[in-house]
């Protein structure tokens, strides 16, 4: 198994792809570097002083303008709400939401990049791990070695779950040491607010705690990983069913980006709770945004990604084991 793990990871890093998604995230970075640094300057422009407290205040003013707007639909005001109440909180708890230093930026750009942004890394990394093999023939030479077929899907899940590591991993080093040149490398103990209980457009204070910053981290990319883990296996069984790696790519690739449209409308639609790709906005649950459908938990949406999971990974199996090689 050792070898035909060490096998599928030369593979990889031949095609070179992990570098290709390296670059990628640095790029990325820079740019929501300097678009963050760019928000603070207005915001401390628009506040005239660098004092947290008056921002987060002229922030609560500008979020209750938009409130007695009639032309904002009902979703954004349930949205504004739910962080009006926080951001009261916070200013009541005299804790910086929006603490300066890497660390804070790190928090950013894994609760923006879980849900669409680190899925198509890891799709990118596993939609030909079968296909590409089964179009070229080399799955066909492969299985004729004396090596029964569920030890090779089984190198290759281990080593998609390597890749997937690796690509998180090299992620937030790269975000702190690109974001930490701007905001500074500090702010791993700040205090961070967590256990918000969002229930429609109210926020339920009575269950909130402070953690530090690093400990907040760990939970976020602890979840980030896991949904990564998920849309990895989901790749990995469309590239056992289909033999088009293109067509892999664009299965995932449709599915996720129907979860992102997904996610600000199925308020009215309580069964959409079921689809994985509205399930992948995990670390909203710890920041306390107000989830897809009413009612949704952490605990809900975990268990929801795992069967999707166990059934991909058994209907990858079955199939791989079972069907004819040409």
């Amino acid at each position: 198994m050792i070898n035909l793990v060490y096998n599928e990871q030369l593979k990889l890093y031949r095609k070179r792809r992990l570098l290709i998604i390296l670059f990628l995230v640095a790029i990325i970075v820079g740019i929501f570097t300097y678009a963050q640094f760019r928000q603070h300057q207005e915001d401390q422009q628009k506040s005239g002083t660098t004092d947290w407290h008056v921002q987060v205040q002229q922030q609560i003013v500008d979020i209750e303008n938009r409130l007695s707007s009639n032309r904002i639909p009902d979703e954004y005001k349930k949205y504004m709400r739910v962080t009006l109440g926080q951001l009261q909180y916070y200013l009541n708890e005299d804790v910086n939401p929006n603490a300066p230093g890497a660390p804070t930026f790190l928090k950013s750009f894994v609760e923006n990049g879980i849900g669409l942004l680190f899925p198509l890394f890891v799709m990118v990394i596993a939609a030909d791990l079968i296909s590409s093999e089964s179009g070229s023939g080399t799955i066909k030479f492969l299985l004729t070695r004396p090596v029964k077929r569920w030890r090779i899907l089984t190198s290759k899940f281990i080593s998609m779950m390597l890749s997937v590591s690796i690509i998180l991993l090299a992620s937030a080093v790269l975000a702190y040491l690109i974001s930490g040149v701007v905001f500074g490398y500090s702010g791993w103990t700040a205090p961070i607010l967590t256990g918000f209980d969002v229930s429609g457009d109210t926020v339920g204070t009575a269950g909130v705690y402070s953690l530090p910053m690093w400990q907040y981290l760990l939970m976020e990319f602890g979840l980030a990983w896991l949904v990564a883990i998920v849309i990895g296996v989901l790749t990995l069984m469309c590239s056992v069913l289909v033999k088009s790696t293109a067509a892999v790519m664009g299965i995932m690739l449709s599915a996720l980006i129907t979860g992102s449209i997904l996610s600000n409308l199925v308020s009215s639609w309580p069964s959409a709770k079921y689809l994985f790709m509205v399930n992948l906005q995990l670390t909203n649950y710890l920041n306390g945004t107000s989830p897809p459908v009413d009612g949704m938990t952490l605990g809900f949406s975990v268990v929801t990604l795992l069967v999707w999971t166990v059934v991909a990974l058994v209907t990858s199996y079955w199939v791989f084991t079972k069907r004819d090689v040409y």
